[in-house]
């Protein structure tokens, strides 16, 4: 089966095919990094516009420079979470296709797509398994127990993970996007010039909440020298707080179930202190194995929207028309 994946769910217009016997076949991105360089993060109705102006190119690229025809046997479209005017591009243009096409249609969960990404890339990655999933937007822990069989154990009280970087980042003066950028200001300070909480480590609960650091650490750069070298020890030592305290929920999270399998996804899994503390952790407290994608597929992307596609394909639409998309679809709803 091939599979067509588009995905727009927020600045970044991902088009991909994924053949289940041959893997991922293409998977392009075109972003929109540049443009919001200059005004400092993303604007949404900017955003819808890019997607409409990089759609059709991009697909019209891909298929010309494979020298591949048009021939899909399903069409999967990121259907949310996400900003609503970049979901209904996506979402319109694949609908529309499908009709064209001849060919059904399936909507699908983003973060849902993360969870099951790193299958992309392992394929022996058995069930169940404990997955972090943290992003701009979200930071869970969940219980695998087959796809689309999930358990949510741990959830955001506030910030997520990712969106704390993004902030942090811009009071240090850094450039979208910001959790990138931190991190690698991150790689030259010096360990233990500060030291920032770790809130909700010692609850018995398995949430986070990241606020109260974002205020902490914003009240310091505030009181900092403002020197290339204070911001790179204040980086350091927020990236650390942060990683320690996903990773110590999560290893909770791995006691309590029994388990020994990890999997991290979602753009943050991206972090290489988070890959390699994670991987040290279950390693040596566990004996067993930690699962994360290739730097391309940890952010956002269509392979991951077309592997899922594939993976629910019993659930395509095969009304090509019936666009549906869902700003605010939490995996909570995908729970048996």
């Amino acid at each position: 089966m091939k599979v067509l994946g588009i995905e727009t769910s927020c600045d970044d217009t991902g088009i991909a095919i994924y053949d289940s016997k041959k893997g991922i076949v293409l998977n392009k991105v075109d972003n929109q990094k540049s443009l919001y360089n200059i005004h400092g993060g993303i604007i949404p109705e900017l955003a819808s516009r890019q997607h409409v102006e990089s759609m059709a190119m991009l697909l019209k690229k891909i298929l010309k420079s494979n020298n591949m025809n048009t021939v899909f046997d399903l069409i999967a479209y990121t259907a949310g979470p996400g900003l609503v005017g970049s979901l209904l591009v996506g979402a319109t243009f694949a609908c529309t296709l499908g009709f064209a096409l001849n060919v059904p249609v399936i909507p699908v969960n983003h973060m849902e797509a993360h969870l099951l990404s790193p299958m992309l890339e392992f394929k022996k990655i058995e069930f169940p398994f404990i997955a972090l999933l943290v992003s701009g937007k979200h930071t869970q822990i969940i219980g695998v127990y087959s796809i689309g069989h999930y358990e949510l154990l741990g959830n955001c009280l506030d910030d997520a993970a990712g969106e704390a970087f993004d902030k942090i980042a811009k009071l240090l003066g850094l450039k979208y996007p910001g959790g990138f950028e931190l991190s690698k200001l991150a790689s030259i300070g010096i360990k233990d010039v500060f030291y920032f909480p770790r809130p909700m480590i010692h609850h018995s609960n398995l949430n986070f909440s990241f606020s109260g650091l974002k205020t902490y650490v914003s009240r310091v750069i505030k009181e900092s020298n403002d020197s290339l070298q204070d911001k790179a020890n204040i980086a350091r030592a927020f990236e650390e707080a942060v990683i320690d305290i996903l990773l110590i929920k999560t290893k909770k999270a791995l006691k309590e179930k029994k388990w020994k399998r990890l999997v991290i996804a979602g753009g943050v899994s991206a972090n290489a202190l988070l890959r390699k503390n994670a991987a040290n952790m279950i390693k040596k407290d566990f004996n067993g194995e930690c699962f994360y994608t290739g730097l391309e597929l940890s952010t956002d992307n269509a392979a991951m929207i077309a592997h899922l596609g594939f993976l629910r394909r019993r659930e395509a639409n095969k009304n090509q028309l019936n666009i549906l998309v869902k700003p605010k679809w939490p995996i909570s709803d995908l729970l048996p």
